[in-house]
Protein backbone atom coordinates (compact mmCIF):
# COMPACT_ATOMS: atom_id res chain seq x y z
CA UNK A 1 0.00 0.00 0.00
CA UNK A 2 2.78 2.00 0.76
CA UNK A 3 4.44 1.70 -2.83
CA UNK A 4 1.21 2.78 -4.50
CA UNK A 5 1.11 6.05 -2.92
CA UNK A 6 4.28 6.56 -2.71
CA UNK A 7 5.29 6.11 -6.46
CA UNK A 8 3.65 9.15 -8.85
CA UNK A 9 2.30 6.71 -10.96
CA UNK A 10 0.33 5.43 -8.47
CA UNK A 11 -0.64 8.63 -6.71
CA UNK A 12 -2.08 10.18 -10.52
CA UNK A 13 -4.56 6.83 -10.29
CA UNK A 14 -5.40 8.35 -7.42
CA UNK A 15 -6.53 11.47 -8.43
CA UNK A 16 -8.02 9.85 -11.41
CA UNK A 17 -10.18 7.94 -9.55
CA UNK A 18 -10.92 11.03 -7.65
CA UNK A 19 -12.08 12.83 -10.09
CA UNK A 20 -13.82 9.94 -10.85
CA UNK A 21 -15.73 9.84 -8.39
CA UNK A 22 -16.70 13.91 -8.11
CA UNK A 23 -17.59 13.28 -11.61
CA UNK A 24 -20.45 10.72 -10.98
CA UNK A 25 -21.37 12.86 -7.28
CA UNK A 26 -21.99 16.02 -9.75
CA UNK A 27 -23.72 13.89 -12.22
CA UNK A 28 -26.19 12.74 -8.73
CA UNK A 29 -26.33 16.42 -7.47
CA UNK A 30 -27.44 17.15 -11.26
CA UNK A 31 -30.41 15.40 -11.41
CA UNK A 32 -31.23 15.01 -8.03
CA UNK A 33 -34.90 14.37 -6.95
CA UNK A 34 -35.20 13.01 -4.11
CA UNK A 35 -32.94 14.02 -1.06
CA UNK A 36 -32.24 11.28 0.72
CA UNK A 37 -31.80 8.89 -1.93
CA UNK A 38 -29.44 10.89 -3.71
CA UNK A 39 -27.46 11.16 -0.52
CA UNK A 40 -26.94 7.36 -0.45
CA UNK A 41 -25.76 7.41 -3.91
CA UNK A 42 -23.04 9.67 -3.01
CA UNK A 43 -21.85 7.27 -0.77
CA UNK A 44 -22.35 4.25 -2.55
CA UNK A 45 -19.95 6.25 -5.04
CA UNK A 46 -17.47 6.48 -2.26
CA UNK A 47 -17.60 2.75 -1.70
CA UNK A 48 -17.15 1.83 -5.19
CA UNK A 49 -14.99 4.06 -6.78
CA UNK A 50 -12.40 4.86 -3.79
CA UNK A 51 -12.81 1.90 -1.66
CA UNK A 52 -14.17 3.81 1.25
CA UNK A 53 -16.38 1.88 3.83
CA UNK A 54 -19.05 2.44 5.51
CA UNK A 55 -19.44 6.27 4.70
CA UNK A 56 -21.98 8.15 6.32
CA UNK A 57 -23.97 11.56 6.55
CA UNK A 58 -24.87 12.72 9.82
CA UNK A 59 -26.97 15.91 10.02
CA UNK A 60 -27.89 18.56 12.97
CA UNK A 61 -31.25 18.13 14.40
CA UNK A 62 -32.96 20.92 16.16
CA UNK A 63 -35.69 18.91 17.59
CA UNK A 64 -33.39 16.88 19.25
CA UNK A 65 -30.08 18.38 19.79
CA UNK A 66 -28.57 15.71 18.52
CA UNK A 67 -26.42 14.67 15.10
CA UNK A 68 -28.25 11.56 13.42
CA UNK A 69 -27.31 9.38 10.24
CA UNK A 70 -29.07 11.14 7.56
CA UNK A 71 -27.53 8.61 4.79
CA UNK A 72 -25.32 5.87 4.82
CA UNK A 73 -23.42 2.78 2.81
CA UNK A 74 -22.70 -0.33 3.97
CA UNK A 75 -25.18 0.16 7.74
CA UNK A 76 -28.11 -2.09 8.15
CA UNK A 77 -31.22 -0.05 9.07
CA UNK A 78 -31.02 -0.74 12.80
CA UNK A 79 -27.17 0.42 13.19
CA UNK A 80 -28.55 3.81 11.42
CA UNK A 81 -30.96 4.15 14.61
CA UNK A 82 -28.08 3.51 16.78
CA UNK A 83 -25.66 6.10 15.47
CA UNK A 84 -27.44 9.26 17.67
CA UNK A 85 -24.80 11.36 19.07
CA UNK A 86 -24.76 14.97 21.37
CA UNK A 87 -22.25 17.61 20.23
CA UNK A 88 -20.37 17.04 22.97
CA UNK A 89 -20.12 13.36 22.56
CA UNK A 90 -17.25 11.08 20.76
CA UNK A 91 -15.08 11.84 17.31
CA UNK A 92 -18.41 13.16 15.84
CA UNK A 93 -19.02 15.68 18.48
CA UNK A 94 -15.65 16.91 18.12
CA UNK A 95 -15.50 17.16 14.71
CA UNK A 96 -19.17 19.29 14.85
CA UNK A 97 -17.80 21.10 17.54
CA UNK A 98 -14.59 22.09 16.06
CA UNK A 99 -15.53 22.54 12.93
CA UNK A 100 -12.08 20.15 11.73
CA UNK A 101 -11.61 17.03 10.03
CA UNK A 102 -10.38 14.39 12.38
CA UNK A 103 -8.30 11.02 11.97
CA UNK A 104 -8.31 8.10 14.02
CA UNK A 105 -5.32 5.51 12.63
CA UNK A 106 -6.85 2.61 14.48
CA UNK A 107 -10.34 2.44 16.13
CA UNK A 108 -8.82 -0.10 18.48
CA UNK A 109 -7.00 2.55 20.25
CA UNK A 110 -9.08 5.42 20.22
CA UNK A 111 -11.30 6.51 23.03
CA UNK A 112 -12.98 8.84 21.80
CA UNK A 113 -14.53 6.50 18.78
CA UNK A 114 -17.37 5.07 20.76
CA UNK A 115 -18.94 2.76 17.45
CA UNK A 116 -22.33 3.54 18.63
CA UNK A 117 -23.78 1.89 15.33
CA UNK A 118 -21.78 -1.30 16.30
CA UNK A 119 -21.05 -1.63 12.09
CA UNK A 120 -17.45 -2.69 12.61
CA UNK A 121 -17.79 -5.55 15.40
CA UNK A 122 -18.08 -8.42 12.39
CA UNK A 123 -15.03 -6.20 10.93
CA UNK A 124 -11.75 -9.14 10.25
CA UNK A 125 -9.15 -6.75 9.15
CA UNK A 126 -6.77 -5.88 12.82
CA UNK A 127 -6.59 -1.69 12.03
CA UNK A 128 -9.78 0.14 10.39
CA UNK A 129 -8.92 3.73 10.39
CA UNK A 130 -11.80 6.58 10.28
CA UNK A 131 -11.63 9.80 8.88
CA UNK A 132 -14.15 12.75 9.31
CA UNK A 133 -14.84 16.16 8.19
CA UNK A 134 -17.64 18.62 9.21
CA UNK A 135 -20.55 19.55 6.65
CA UNK A 136 -20.19 23.27 6.66
CA UNK A 137 -23.48 25.64 5.51
CA UNK A 138 -22.88 29.30 5.29
CA UNK A 139 -20.32 29.30 7.97
CA UNK A 140 -21.99 27.23 10.70
CA UNK A 141 -21.89 23.17 10.95
CA UNK A 142 -24.88 21.25 9.54
CA UNK A 143 -22.91 17.67 9.94
CA UNK A 144 -20.39 15.20 9.61
CA UNK A 145 -19.38 12.99 7.01
CA UNK A 146 -16.97 9.83 7.73
CA UNK A 147 -15.48 7.17 5.93
CA UNK A 148 -13.49 3.70 7.25
CA UNK A 149 -10.26 2.70 5.70
CA UNK A 150 -8.43 -0.01 5.42
CA UNK A 151 -5.00 1.34 5.53
CA UNK A 152 -1.42 -0.02 7.58
CA UNK A 153 0.34 2.90 9.95
CA UNK A 154 2.27 3.85 7.29
CA UNK A 155 -0.13 5.54 4.85
CA UNK A 156 -0.88 9.06 4.80
CA UNK A 157 -4.56 10.42 4.67
CA UNK A 158 -4.08 13.89 3.46
CA UNK A 159 -5.15 13.19 0.26
CA UNK A 160 -8.42 11.11 1.65
CA UNK A 161 -8.86 14.44 3.81
CA UNK A 162 -8.49 17.35 1.00
CA UNK A 163 -10.99 14.64 -1.21
CA UNK A 164 -13.59 14.20 1.39
CA UNK A 165 -13.35 18.45 2.47
CA UNK A 166 -14.10 18.92 -1.20
CA UNK A 167 -17.27 16.38 -0.82
CA UNK A 168 -18.43 18.05 2.34
CA UNK A 169 -18.41 21.06 0.70
CA UNK A 170 -20.42 19.90 -2.60
CA UNK A 171 -22.95 18.44 -0.28
CA UNK A 172 -23.12 21.51 1.85
CA UNK A 173 -24.41 23.30 -1.47
CA UNK A 174 -27.15 20.39 -2.31
CA UNK A 175 -28.19 21.00 0.97
CA UNK A 176 -28.38 24.77 1.16
CA UNK A 177 -29.95 24.37 -2.59
CA UNK A 178 -32.73 21.71 -1.03
CA UNK A 179 -33.45 24.16 1.63
CA UNK A 180 -34.23 26.81 -0.30
CA UNK A 181 -36.41 24.65 -2.31
CA UNK A 182 -38.39 23.37 1.02
CA UNK A 183 -38.60 26.71 1.99
CA UNK A 184 -40.21 28.18 -1.55
CA UNK A 185 -42.68 25.18 -1.77
CA UNK A 186 -43.73 25.76 1.84
CA UNK A 187 -44.43 29.37 0.96
CA UNK A 188 -46.40 28.24 -2.54
CA UNK A 189 -48.14 25.74 -0.07
CA UNK A 190 -49.11 28.68 2.32
CA UNK A 191 -50.09 30.76 -0.67
CA UNK A 192 -52.19 28.50 -1.70
CA UNK A 193 -53.97 27.83 1.50
CA UNK A 194 -54.19 31.97 1.82
CA UNK A 195 -55.88 32.03 -1.85
CA UNK A 196 -58.43 28.79 -0.69
CA UNK A 197 -59.19 30.71 2.19
CA UNK A 198 -59.96 34.04 0.28
CA UNK A 199 -61.85 32.01 -2.37
CA UNK A 200 -63.80 30.10 0.92
CA UNK A 201 -64.60 34.11 2.30
CA UNK A 202 -65.76 35.17 -0.89
CA UNK A 203 -68.18 32.43 -1.89
CA UNK A 204 -69.66 32.41 2.02
CA UNK A 205 -67.72 29.72 2.94
CA UNK A 206 -69.36 27.37 0.62
CA UNK A 207 -67.32 26.64 -2.31
CA UNK A 208 -69.74 27.36 -4.30
CA UNK A 209 -69.52 30.18 -7.20
CA UNK A 210 -72.28 33.24 -6.72
CA UNK A 211 -72.22 36.80 -5.68
CA UNK A 212 -75.88 37.67 -7.11
CA UNK A 213 -78.68 38.25 -5.15
CA UNK A 214 -80.77 34.98 -4.75
CA UNK A 215 -77.71 32.86 -4.36
CA UNK A 216 -76.45 35.52 -0.79
CA UNK A 217 -79.94 34.18 0.20
CA UNK A 218 -79.41 30.74 -0.37
CA UNK A 219 -76.31 31.44 1.48
CA UNK A 220 -78.20 33.05 4.16
CA UNK A 221 -80.53 30.40 4.55
CA UNK A 222 -77.14 27.60 4.86
CA UNK A 223 -75.64 29.60 7.74
CA UNK A 224 -78.50 30.07 9.67
CA UNK A 225 -79.70 25.96 9.82
CA UNK A 226 -75.43 25.06 9.97
CA UNK A 227 -75.50 24.20 14.03
CA UNK A 228 -79.27 22.33 13.27
CA UNK A 229 -80.08 19.24 12.91
CA UNK A 230 -82.73 19.88 10.65
CA UNK A 231 -83.95 18.11 7.55
CA UNK A 232 -83.57 19.97 4.58
CA UNK A 233 -85.63 19.87 1.54
CA UNK A 234 -83.93 21.24 -1.79
CA UNK A 235 -85.63 22.64 -4.49
CA UNK A 236 -84.99 24.04 -8.30
CA UNK A 237 -84.46 23.01 -11.65
CA UNK A 238 -82.10 20.24 -12.67
CA UNK A 239 -78.79 21.64 -13.17
CA UNK A 240 -78.75 24.44 -10.17
CA UNK A 241 -76.33 22.65 -8.30
CA UNK A 242 -78.49 20.63 -5.37
CA UNK A 243 -75.60 18.23 -4.39
CA UNK A 244 -73.26 21.22 -4.09
CA UNK A 245 -75.43 22.84 -1.85
CA UNK A 246 -76.31 19.75 0.13
CA UNK A 247 -72.45 19.34 1.22
CA UNK A 248 -72.37 22.96 1.57
CA UNK A 249 -74.76 22.23 4.39
CA UNK A 250 -73.23 19.14 5.51
CA UNK A 251 -69.59 21.03 5.56
CA UNK A 252 -70.84 23.65 7.53
CA UNK A 253 -72.32 21.55 10.15
CA UNK A 254 -70.84 19.65 13.15
CA UNK A 255 -71.11 16.55 11.41
CA UNK A 256 -68.27 17.69 9.11
CA UNK A 257 -65.91 15.07 10.11
CA UNK A 258 -68.29 12.18 10.28
CA UNK A 259 -69.26 11.01 6.29
CA UNK A 260 -71.32 12.24 3.32
CA UNK A 261 -73.30 10.02 1.74
CA UNK A 262 -75.44 10.52 -1.16
CA UNK A 263 -78.27 8.26 -3.82
CA UNK A 264 -80.00 8.80 -6.46
CA UNK A 265 -83.65 7.44 -6.08
CA UNK A 266 -84.59 7.89 -9.74
CA UNK A 267 -81.23 5.82 -10.75
CA UNK A 268 -82.28 2.57 -9.45
CA UNK A 269 -84.98 0.45 -9.50
CA UNK A 270 -87.22 -0.20 -6.09
CA UNK A 271 -85.33 -3.38 -4.95
CA UNK A 272 -82.14 -2.09 -5.51
CA UNK A 273 -82.85 1.39 -3.76
CA UNK A 274 -84.19 -0.33 -1.27
CA UNK A 275 -80.92 -2.52 -0.78
CA UNK A 276 -78.62 0.76 -0.79
CA UNK A 277 -80.64 2.53 1.59
CA UNK A 278 -81.16 -0.07 4.02
CA UNK A 279 -78.87 -2.79 3.62
CA UNK A 280 -79.70 -6.52 3.49
CA UNK A 281 -78.14 -9.64 5.40
CA UNK A 282 -77.08 -12.93 3.74
CA UNK A 283 -79.67 -14.84 1.58
CA UNK A 284 -82.39 -11.88 1.59
CA UNK A 285 -82.75 -12.86 -2.09
CA UNK A 286 -80.68 -14.48 -4.77
CA UNK A 287 -77.00 -13.09 -5.10
CA UNK A 288 -77.44 -11.94 -1.79
CA UNK A 289 -73.70 -13.79 -0.88
CA UNK A 290 -73.07 -11.83 2.10
CA UNK A 291 -74.38 -9.06 4.78
CA UNK A 292 -74.16 -5.86 3.35
CA UNK A 293 -75.04 -2.85 5.17
CA UNK A 294 -76.99 0.42 3.75
CA UNK A 295 -76.61 3.97 3.07
CA UNK A 296 -78.23 4.96 6.41
CA UNK A 297 -75.63 3.36 8.44
CA UNK A 298 -72.40 4.24 6.59
CA UNK A 299 -73.65 7.63 6.42
CA UNK A 300 -74.29 7.41 10.97
CA UNK A 301 -73.35 10.42 12.66
CA UNK A 302 -72.85 12.22 9.04
CA UNK A 303 -75.87 13.30 6.59
CA UNK A 304 -77.04 11.76 3.39
CA UNK A 305 -78.39 13.20 0.45
CA UNK A 306 -81.06 12.28 -1.11
CA UNK A 307 -81.29 13.41 -4.40
CA UNK A 308 -84.48 13.02 -7.09
CA UNK A 309 -86.64 11.86 -3.42
CA UNK A 310 -89.49 12.55 -6.07
CA UNK A 311 -89.07 9.35 -7.80
CA UNK A 312 -88.52 7.11 -4.69
CA UNK A 313 -91.48 4.12 -4.86
CA UNK A 314 -94.24 4.80 -2.58
CA UNK A 315 -93.57 1.42 -1.14
CA UNK A 316 -90.18 2.61 0.33
CA UNK A 317 -91.92 6.34 1.13
CA UNK A 318 -93.26 4.35 4.47
CA UNK A 319 -89.82 2.66 5.24
CA UNK A 320 -88.39 6.07 5.08
CA UNK A 321 -90.75 7.77 6.91
CA UNK A 322 -90.00 5.54 10.05
CA UNK A 323 -86.39 6.50 9.38
CA UNK A 324 -87.25 9.89 9.79
CA UNK A 325 -89.55 9.50 12.88
CA UNK A 326 -87.77 7.22 14.89
CA UNK A 327 -84.62 6.82 13.32
CA UNK A 328 -84.70 3.40 12.87
CA UNK A 329 -85.06 0.11 10.31
CA UNK A 330 -84.55 -2.73 9.18
CA UNK A 331 -82.51 -4.32 6.86
CA UNK A 332 -83.39 -6.53 3.87
CA UNK A 333 -84.21 -10.31 5.44
CA UNK A 334 -83.27 -9.08 8.93
CA UNK A 335 -85.09 -8.68 12.19
CA UNK A 336 -82.19 -6.59 13.99
CA UNK A 337 -84.09 -3.07 14.25
CA UNK A 338 -80.68 -0.31 13.39
CA UNK A 339 -80.83 2.63 15.10
CA UNK A 340 -78.89 5.65 13.14
CA UNK A 341 -77.87 9.41 13.96
CA UNK A 342 -78.51 11.00 10.29
CA UNK A 343 -79.25 14.31 8.87
CA UNK A 344 -81.20 14.02 5.76
CA UNK A 345 -81.16 16.41 3.05
CA UNK A 346 -83.35 15.90 0.35
CA UNK A 347 -83.87 16.78 -3.29
CA UNK A 348 -86.28 17.43 -6.12
CA UNK A 349 -86.96 19.09 -9.01
CA UNK A 350 -90.46 18.34 -9.22
CA UNK A 351 -93.33 19.80 -7.39
CA UNK A 352 -93.86 17.19 -4.62
CA UNK A 353 -97.14 19.09 -3.40
CA UNK A 354 -98.61 18.06 -6.80
CA UNK A 355 -97.12 14.40 -6.20
CA UNK A 356 -98.73 14.08 -3.21
CA UNK A 357 -102.12 15.49 -4.59
CA UNK A 358 -102.13 13.15 -7.32
CA UNK A 359 -101.42 9.95 -4.81
CA UNK A 360 -97.68 9.73 -5.86
CA UNK A 361 -96.13 11.22 -2.73
CA UNK A 362 -96.78 10.20 0.55
CA UNK A 363 -98.79 13.34 2.85
CA UNK A 364 -96.68 12.98 5.82
CA UNK A 365 -93.32 11.89 4.68
CA UNK A 366 -93.18 15.00 2.24
CA UNK A 367 -94.28 17.53 5.67
CA UNK A 368 -91.33 15.82 7.49
CA UNK A 369 -88.64 16.14 4.26
CA UNK A 370 -90.40 19.85 4.00
CA UNK A 371 -88.91 21.61 7.01
CA UNK A 372 -86.48 23.76 5.91
CA UNK A 373 -87.33 24.15 2.04
CA UNK A 374 -84.36 26.02 -0.26
CA UNK A 375 -85.46 27.03 -3.17
CA UNK A 376 -82.15 26.93 -5.61
CA UNK A 377 -82.14 29.57 -7.79
CA UNK A 378 -82.24 28.83 -11.99
CA UNK A 379 -79.23 30.01 -13.79
CA UNK A 380 -81.66 33.00 -15.87
CA UNK A 381 -82.29 34.56 -12.36
CA UNK A 382 -78.48 34.67 -11.73
CA UNK A 383 -77.01 36.49 -14.52
CA UNK A 384 -74.29 38.61 -11.92
CA UNK A 385 -72.85 34.89 -11.99
CA UNK A 386 -72.60 33.59 -15.33
CA UNK A 387 -68.87 35.24 -16.36
CA UNK A 388 -67.98 33.83 -12.43
CA UNK A 389 -69.06 30.77 -13.56
CA UNK A 390 -68.07 30.63 -17.13
CA UNK A 391 -64.48 31.76 -16.36
CA UNK A 392 -64.37 29.16 -13.73
CA UNK A 393 -65.35 26.20 -16.19
CA UNK A 394 -62.87 27.27 -18.76
CA UNK A 395 -60.55 27.15 -16.70
CA UNK A 396 -60.53 23.90 -15.59
CA UNK A 397 -61.61 22.50 -19.03
CA UNK A 398 -58.07 24.31 -20.29
CA UNK A 399 -56.24 22.40 -17.13
CA UNK A 400 -57.78 19.04 -18.16
CA UNK A 401 -57.07 19.25 -21.89
CA UNK A 402 -53.85 21.04 -21.72
CA UNK A 403 -55.35 24.14 -23.46
CA UNK A 404 -54.72 28.10 -22.96
CA UNK A 405 -58.28 28.87 -24.44
CA UNK A 406 -60.24 32.27 -23.83
CA UNK A 407 -63.54 33.78 -24.49
CA UNK A 408 -64.31 37.00 -26.39
CA UNK A 409 -66.34 40.05 -25.23
CA UNK A 410 -69.62 39.17 -27.74
CA UNK A 411 -69.57 35.73 -26.54
CA UNK A 412 -70.03 36.99 -22.89
CA UNK A 413 -72.62 39.21 -23.64
CA UNK A 414 -74.56 36.55 -25.81
CA UNK A 415 -74.54 33.71 -22.80
CA UNK A 416 -75.41 36.17 -20.22
CA UNK A 417 -78.53 36.73 -21.84
CA UNK A 418 -78.95 33.20 -22.64
CA UNK A 419 -81.93 31.58 -21.05
CA UNK A 420 -79.75 28.32 -20.21
CA UNK A 421 -82.40 25.68 -20.00
CA UNK A 422 -79.95 22.94 -18.67
CA UNK A 423 -78.68 25.98 -16.15
CA UNK A 424 -75.34 25.00 -14.40
CA UNK A 425 -74.79 21.57 -15.52
CA UNK A 426 -75.62 22.96 -19.27
CA UNK A 427 -72.90 25.12 -18.38
CA UNK A 428 -70.69 23.13 -17.45
CA UNK A 429 -71.00 20.40 -20.51
CA UNK A 430 -70.89 23.39 -23.17
CA UNK A 431 -67.92 24.83 -21.86
CA UNK A 432 -66.46 21.23 -21.94
CA UNK A 433 -67.37 21.01 -25.66
CA UNK A 434 -66.47 24.59 -26.75
CA UNK A 435 -62.70 23.86 -25.51
CA UNK A 436 -62.04 20.67 -26.97
CA UNK A 437 -63.75 21.51 -30.38
CA UNK A 438 -61.29 24.97 -30.43
CA UNK A 439 -59.02 25.03 -33.01
CA UNK A 440 -57.44 28.74 -31.90
CA UNK A 441 -56.57 30.43 -28.59
CA UNK A 442 -60.42 32.07 -28.70
CA UNK A 443 -63.86 31.00 -28.52
CA UNK A 444 -66.47 33.25 -30.49
CA UNK A 445 -70.15 32.93 -31.40
CA UNK A 446 -69.19 31.00 -33.93
CA UNK A 447 -68.16 28.09 -31.52
CA UNK A 448 -71.84 27.96 -30.13
CA UNK A 449 -73.77 24.57 -30.96
CA UNK A 450 -76.53 25.12 -33.43
CA UNK A 451 -79.27 24.80 -30.92
CA UNK A 452 -77.91 27.52 -28.73
CA UNK A 453 -77.18 29.94 -31.49
CA UNK A 454 -79.67 29.77 -34.14
CA UNK A 455 -83.01 30.83 -32.77
CA UNK A 456 -85.04 28.78 -35.05
CA UNK A 457 -84.08 25.46 -33.33
CA UNK A 458 -83.49 27.07 -29.61
CA UNK A 459 -84.91 24.66 -26.70
CA UNK A 460 -88.06 25.22 -24.99
CA UNK A 461 -87.74 27.54 -22.02
CA UNK A 462 -88.21 25.26 -18.67
CA UNK A 463 -91.10 24.83 -17.09
CA UNK A 464 -91.20 26.02 -13.34
CA UNK A 465 -91.29 22.65 -11.46
CA UNK A 466 -91.14 23.93 -8.20
CA UNK A 467 -94.29 25.59 -8.05
CA UNK A 468 -98.07 23.86 -8.18
CA UNK A 469 -99.75 23.01 -11.55
CA UNK A 470 -102.92 22.76 -10.08
CA UNK A 471 -101.94 18.88 -11.73
CA UNK A 472 -102.04 20.43 -15.51
CA UNK A 473 -99.54 19.41 -17.93
CA UNK A 474 -97.13 21.93 -18.81
CA UNK A 475 -97.37 24.06 -21.35
CA UNK A 476 -94.61 23.50 -24.36
CA UNK A 477 -93.54 26.89 -25.25
CA UNK A 478 -95.02 27.75 -29.40
CA UNK A 479 -92.77 25.61 -31.69
CA UNK A 480 -91.26 28.12 -34.78
CA UNK A 481 -92.87 27.92 -37.70
CA UNK A 482 -91.64 25.69 -40.70
CA UNK A 483 -90.44 22.92 -39.08
CA UNK A 484 -92.20 19.41 -39.60
CA UNK A 485 -93.99 17.64 -36.92
CA UNK A 486 -91.20 15.12 -36.50
CA UNK A 487 -88.64 17.98 -35.30
CA UNK A 488 -91.20 19.90 -33.50
CA UNK A 489 -91.86 16.82 -31.57
CA UNK A 490 -88.22 15.20 -31.34
CA UNK A 491 -86.85 18.51 -29.93
CA UNK A 492 -90.12 18.49 -27.12
CA UNK A 493 -88.85 15.14 -25.90
CA UNK A 494 -85.28 16.34 -26.15
CA UNK A 495 -85.93 19.34 -23.93
CA UNK A 496 -88.60 17.32 -21.46
CA UNK A 497 -85.51 14.93 -21.05
CA UNK A 498 -82.64 18.04 -20.42
CA UNK A 499 -85.17 19.72 -18.05
CA UNK A 500 -85.34 16.27 -16.37
CA UNK A 501 -82.12 15.45 -16.17
CA UNK A 502 -82.36 12.33 -18.98
CA UNK A 503 -84.50 10.50 -16.33
CA UNK A 504 -87.07 8.96 -18.75
CA UNK A 505 -89.47 8.47 -16.33
CA UNK A 506 -90.02 12.09 -14.92
CA UNK A 507 -90.06 13.41 -19.02
CA UNK A 508 -92.86 10.41 -19.95
CA UNK A 509 -94.44 11.90 -17.13
CA UNK A 510 -94.12 15.27 -18.33
CA UNK A 511 -95.17 14.63 -22.00
CA UNK A 512 -98.09 12.43 -20.76
CA UNK A 513 -96.06 9.12 -22.30
CA UNK A 514 -95.29 5.95 -21.02
CA UNK A 515 -91.97 5.33 -20.27
CA UNK A 516 -92.11 2.91 -23.63
CA UNK A 517 -93.33 5.64 -25.74
CA UNK A 518 -90.63 7.66 -24.69
CA UNK A 519 -88.26 4.66 -24.83
CA UNK A 520 -89.31 4.56 -28.65
CA UNK A 521 -89.03 8.00 -29.47
CA UNK A 522 -85.47 8.41 -27.94
CA UNK A 523 -84.90 5.58 -29.82
CA UNK A 524 -86.25 7.01 -33.18
CA UNK A 525 -84.88 10.21 -33.05
CA UNK A 526 -81.55 9.14 -31.79
CA UNK A 527 -81.49 11.09 -29.26
CA UNK A 528 -78.32 11.09 -26.54
CA UNK A 529 -77.74 12.59 -23.36
CA UNK A 530 -74.20 13.55 -24.64
CA UNK A 531 -75.45 14.73 -27.56
CA UNK A 532 -77.39 17.50 -25.80
CA UNK A 533 -75.39 20.43 -27.14
CA UNK A 534 -75.60 19.65 -30.97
Amino acid sequence: MSEEYGGGSMAANTQGMELLALHRITELIGSAVDLEVTLERILEVLNDTLKMDRATLLLYDQKTGSLVIKASCGLSEAEEMRGVYKPNEGVIGQIFRTRSPFIVPDIQSEPLFLNRTGARSGVSRDKVSFLGVPVMVKGSPEGVLTVDRLFGDEVSFDEDIRFLTVLATLIAQFLTLHYEIEKKEARLVKENESLKARIHQIHDGHFIIGHSKPMQQVFSVIDKISKSNATVLLLGESGTGKELVARAIHESSDRKNNAFVKINCAALPETLLESELFGHEKGAFTGAHAAKPGRFEIADGGSIFLDEIGEMPLALQAKMLRVLQEKQFERIGGTHTYSVDVRIVAATNVSLEDAVSQGQFRADLYYRLNVVPIVLPPLRDRQDDIPLLFNHFLVKSNQRNGKEVKMTSELLDFLINYTWPGNVREMQNLVERMVILAEGDRITLADLPPNISNPAVEEPAPVDRTSPTNGESPQPKSVTSGRSLSDIEREEVKAALIRNGWVQVRAARELGLTQRQMGYRIKKYGLNRYDSFR
